[in-house]
């Protein structure tokens, strides 16, 4: 099992930070690539840039919450929910087609 983490590409786990504009300020997010490419990822489904969805959520979290103590933070659970979110279909499918 280990093998499948240990074997990563080290440029994942390299982190990278960007530079982006949220709500009128300038602001530098620091991300491990792997989470950039999903945030890509999540952005493309949705028909918009990364920054784009990046201020997106900044804008909805802060509508709902009031604050954000740890935006990076927010940002990795986010792609993780939406792995986990992406994951569920095919597993329901899988466990379908089994059954039938």
């Amino acid at each position: 099992m280990c093998e499948l983490y240990v074997k990563a590409d080290p440029i994942l786990y390299e982190s990278r930070a960007r530079s982006l504009r949220i709500r009128g300020v300038v602001t530098t997010l620091r991300l491990e690539n792997q989470f950039w490419d999903i945030l890509r990822e999540i952005a493309e489904v949705d028909g918009m840039t990364t920054n784009q969805l990046i201020t997106k959520l900044y804008d909805e979290v802060m509508d709902y919450r009031g604050e954000v103590v740890n935006f990076a933070s927010f940002l990795r659970v986010s792609c993780t929910r939406y792995l986990s979110q992406r994951r569920a279909p095919a597993e329901l499918a899988l466990v379908r087609a089994i059954q039938s």
